[in-house]
């Protein structure tokens, strides 16, 4: 007997619980696409946008809907009670359009930063492009959604900052030889050649050997002028002596 009313009452717990469930998920069931169902397990009309349940409805009285605060939204008809935070833009990214009631902060990559991570379509962590090393140069340049790809230089090129290329110096283009090698860092060096400095020093010899005979020959010209002049003026007569000479000889001769 006592079996019997235990197992009886079981059962009727159980048919209890079962229907309660049921009730519960039947009534549930019947709310609308914009009616929520509140803890009082009645369907109630969801709140607009920008603004979240305060109160439930209760018989005859609606929902009662208040305004989503300063830094918080609500983007979407609810039955919540809570607007949701406003995002903020982390590191590499910057303010596209600022958070209303209605619609959360829209963030926008920075330039010189490349997106790593999105949510909900939107990227929520940016990072700096990479630089390239010194002995490589930039074979894609960074974007928004992909960081900047670098490759080695190949031989015969340097690059001291990591940007771009360049060749060697080609030493005999300036008639020099090469005195230090090239790397993918640094350019060859060059030298003038040891014949240059040979017949420099051989032009300016020359030249040097030649102004000095000119002045000795300039000095030893003057110098025999000025000798010869005195003895000029003393052994020839001068023109009234050749004069009075020959009157001398005419009156003789008479």
């Amino acid at each position: 007997m006592c079996l019997d009313k235990i197992m009886k009452s079981t059962f009727l717990t159980l048919r209890l619980f079962i229907f309660g469930v049921h009730a519960v998920l039947t009534y549930g069931a019947r709310c609308g696409q914009s009616e929520y169902l509140s803890a009082a397990g009645e369907c109630c009309p969801m709140c607009n946008i920008g603004s979240v349940v305060f109160k439930d409805c209760s018989g005859d009285y609606s929902t009662t809907c208040k305004p989503c605060s300063k830094g918080t939204f609500m983007n979407e008809p609810n039955g919540l009670s809570n607007c949701f935070p406003c995002k903020t833009c982390d590191t590499g990214l910057y303010i596209l359009q600022d958070c209303t009631t209605i619609k959360n902060t829209v963030c926008e990559v920075l330039d010189g930063y490349y997106c790593m991570q999105y949510f909900e379509g939107e990227c929520s962590h940016a990072m700096k492009h990479s630089k390239c090393k010194p002995g490589q140069q930039i074979k894609t340049p960074g974007t928004k959604a992909s960081d900047t790809v670098c490759e080695p230089c190949p031989q015969g090129f340097y690059s001291p900052e990591g940007v771009t290329c360049s060749k060697w110096t080609d030493c005999s283009l300036y008639n020099e030889i090469e005195d230090q090698e090239g790397t993918s860092i640094t350019d060859v060096k060059c030298k003038p050649r040891r014949h240059t400095y040979v017949l420099l020093a051989s032009v300016l010899t020359a030249a040097v050997l030649s102004l000095s005979f000119m002045v000795l020959y300039l000095i030893h010209r003057q110098s025999t002028v000025e000798e010869t002049a005195p003895q000029l003026s003393v052994c020839a007569p001068s023109s009234s002596k050749l004069e009075e000479d020959q009157e001398t000889d005419s009156l003789a001769v008479t």
